[in-house]
């Protein structure tokens, strides 16, 4: 029947020297278990045995809760003696100072290598557990431990998880998380090259009648990096009625932090009195604070606290009817204790109703959808209760002082508003959301029209109500949730909602390594990455649809009309590369189809920062904010001109090719919808196998609004148009 290889590994002592990496890496038991193995000759069956195990995935690594350890400087002899000719008295010019800082840890608490087997891999696993008797350290020489194995089933698997006390990681599906080195296949014989290349660092190189030591650095072990994530404990609570248990008590919105303060506090004290030994754990990690008042739990490791009104739709009274609870992964309260603690809480202090509210779990997660929570992220995120800002500069209102007349200059209000603006970035420093920012907005009127002003959160008195903001924020990539922002953001404020808006433009500006080459070379080594991308966020036994490939399944290409799929384009004056979702062509709505297939992009482009593009290059890019109003690309206007050659879509038969190509374009334009432009052919060239392209210019009674792609070549970036300035129509106008 098939099991789990557990292999527990225990240290002598609760500190860990290794090079950063917490939990210890795979790779590094993978090590440990060789070096175990061959303080004799390596025999054949261990040999076999760790090949086995190099060729299993990744595995779940149970570790002890962890905090860094004092900083210990030392200073030791660089590898270079020769440069004070061997001289010990001058051995204080070669030091060099290198910082030390343990991981501190729980001794008792072991740390768990498990991985999944089949019924017939039980023998070879037997093999794994002798060789890990052998095991004598982990980490650096002072990092002495040793270890057991075993081969257990399910149950008693979950059973060993439950009781470890520590934190559990897991190899992350998408790639997020911490990075962790794993063997692979051909591991075990780089580490077997790397021994032996290391007895033969130094050589001697005789020259003439002198000889020269020479060193050659041993080759690098080969692994794996895999990211590695900790599983966030999250469960959703409802506020019910005592008399009407099946009918959901609501929160006024403005008393956000209010209601969280008294869940806080009545959780708080329920795992005070049922766990007197982790009170320190819970004033640090749940209420915030030491009982000496520091301020010193990591953020990451807190628990969260987050009301979640009720939106989605235009109708939606946003008061609170829900609350979720995260424990993350590195907080050292159980998970299952502090939900134990959250399960059941009855309020007192009603705000607005003569009732008691009981806090009940739920599996009706719907209303998580709209926080963002499901999906491959979103861009655009508000506020929906407003953000406590770190601090806003300029001239404020006296705090409490709402009757007297306040009269603020424009400059008074430009300059609170950047400041407002840089507190927000340092906010999102705070939070966690590293993710490169395009825009802040913000304001102290809600978003929505039944949300609250932001001034009316600070209504109890413990946050300053000047500094209070609503927050709109775009960020260059997609962002998971449930996000919250501001220093009330385990109080209940700046809890954030996304706004549903698809990217319909992706823009990369080219940093560096652009040989010249045309144009198609470029859209079509773009098109590939993202296929490539956009594949590997689905996996491997998933069919693309045309909307990214532009085929269908038997290659044939796809029709526009039917199959509408991406274009991609190359602005060589600027060296942008774009990829325009097909709607934005066509000047039309999205289609649902076509919003999931933009968002599932949006994800796949996520930190796409370089491109392998053939003869033009190794390129580096970075994601550019796109500006609709100025753009060149983009922006709208009467002239069009053109900056890639317009390639016809049929062979008319004309003596005239420039009237060939008039006529083209003139029914390119109808047939996407556009007005009747004016049309000027500025050049004319036959291009054997591709028929006649030309450079032209678009003159058009109203105004259009880029980007304009037309033509056979339309969506690897052929026919395209840019806005021709006032000054240049001007210029051209005889």
């Amino acid at each position: 029947m098939p099991g789990h290889l557990i292999l527990t590994v225990r240290f002598y002592e609760g500190r860990y020297h290794g090079n950063g990496d917490w939990p210890p890496a795979p790779g590094r038991l993978f090590q440990a278990l060789l070096a175990g193995a061959a303080i004799g000759p390596l025999t054949e069956s261990a040999r076999e045995s760790l090949a086995w195990l190099e060729r299993l995935p990744a595995p779940i690594v149970a570790c002890p809760h962890s905090w860094p350890g004092q900083l210990v400087r030392v200073f030791v002899p660089d590898n270079d003696w020769d440069t004070v000719s061997g001289d010990h008295a001058r051995i204080e010019e070669i030091r060099s100072e290198k910082s030390i800082r343990p991981r501190l840890f729980d001794p008792l608490i072991p740390v768990h290598y498990i991985w999944s087997l089949a019924a017939e891999e039980r023998s070879r696993a037997s093999d794994v557990c002798a060789l890990a008797l052998g095991l004598y350290q982990l980490g650096r020489g002072v990092d002495m431990a040793w270890a057991c194995g075993q081969i257990i089933d399910e149950a008693e698997l979950e059973k060993k998880l439950a009781v470890h006390g520590g934190q559990v990681h897991r190899p992350s599906l998408r790639g997020n998380g911490t990075a962790l080195r794993c063997p692979q296949v051909g591991t075990l014989a780089s580490l077997e090259a790397r021994h032996a290349a290391g007895a033969r660092r130094f050589r001697l190189n005789p020259v003439g009648k002198t000889s020269h030591t020479l060193f050659s650095q041993p080759p690098k072990a080969r692994f794996s990096q895999v990211a590695y994530s900790g599983p966030l404990s999250r469960r959703l609570y409802e506020l019910r009625g005592d008399s009407q248990s099946d009918v959901l008590a609501s929160w006024p919105l403005k008393a956000a932090s209010r209601l969280v303060l008294l869940v806080r506090d009545v959780a708080a004290d329920r795992l005070r009195q049922a766990l007197p030994a982790q009170v320190e754990w819970v004033e640090r990690f749940l209420v915030g604070r030491r009982s000496s008042g520091e301020y010193e739990a990591p953020a990451g490791a807190r628990i969260r606290i987050v009301p979640l009104p009720s939106i989605g739709h235009r109708f939606a009274d946003h008061r609170i009817r829900r609350v979720l609870v995260d424990v993350p992964a590195c907080c050292p309260l159980r998970p299952d204790d502090v939900h134990w603690a959250f399960s059941g809480v009855e309020l007192a202090e009603p705000q607005d109703s003569s009732e008691t509210t009981t806090l009940v779990p739920t599996d009706d997660e719907t209303q998580l959808t709209h926080y963002g929570s499901v999906g491959y992220g979103f861009r655009v995120w508000r506020t929906v209760t407003a953000a406590a800002l770190p601090y806003v500069r300029g001239r404020l209102r006296s705090r409490g002082d709402h009757t007297r007349p306040f009269h603020m200059t424009g400059q008074d209000r430009s300059v609170a508003e950047a400041s407002a603006a840089w507190s927000v970035i340092q906010a999102l420093r705070h939070a966690g959301l590293s993710d490169s920012v395009e825009r802040i907005r913000v304001q102290r009127e809600p978003f929505e029209s039944r949300g609250e002003c932001a001034a009316a959160f600070g209504g109890h008195g413990r946050f300053d109500s000047r500094l209070l903001r609503h927050v709109e924020v775009s960020f260059a990539g997609p962002v998971s949730g449930p996000l919250a922002l501001g220093n009330g953001r385990f109080l209940g404020l700046g809890v954030m909602a996304p706004v549903d808006i698809v990217q319909e433009i992706q823009a990369f500006s080219i940093e560096s390594g652009l040989r010249p080459a045309p144009a198609p070379i470029l859209t079509k080594a773009l098109r590939r990455a993202v296929i490539a991308r956009v594949q590997m966020t689905l996996g491997d036994r998933q069919t693309l649809s045309p909307f990214f490939t532009g085929h269908h399944d038997d290659g044939s290409p796809a029709r526009t009309e039917q199959n509408p799929h991406l274009a991609f384009a190359f602005d060589a004056p600027r060296h942008r590369l774009f990829i325009v979702a097909p709607h934005l062509l066509e000047r039309r709505p999205p289609s649902r189809q076509e919003v999931m297939d933009l968002r599932l992009l949006d994800s796949a482009m996520e930190r796409f920062c370089e491109l392998l593009a053939g003869g033009a290059g190794k390129l580096i890019l970075r994601p550019a904010v796109v500006d609709f109003d100025r753009d060149r690309l983009l922006a709208s206007a009467n002239a069009w001109e053109s900056v890639t050659p317009y390639q016809v879509t049929r062979h008319a038969k004309r003596e005239d090719a420039a009237a060939a190509l008039a006529a083209d374009v003139l029914s390119e334009c109808h047939r996407r919808g556009l007005p009747t432009p004016r049309i000027a052919v500025l050049r004319v060239e036959v291009m054997p196998g591709l028929g006649i392209c030309g450079w032209l210019r678009l003159d058009f009674q109203t105004a259009l609004q880029g980007p304009v792609l037309l033509g056979r070549t339309r969506h690897l970036g052929g026919g395209l148009f840019q806005a021709v300035s006032s000054e240049s129509r001007r210029a051209a106008t005889p």
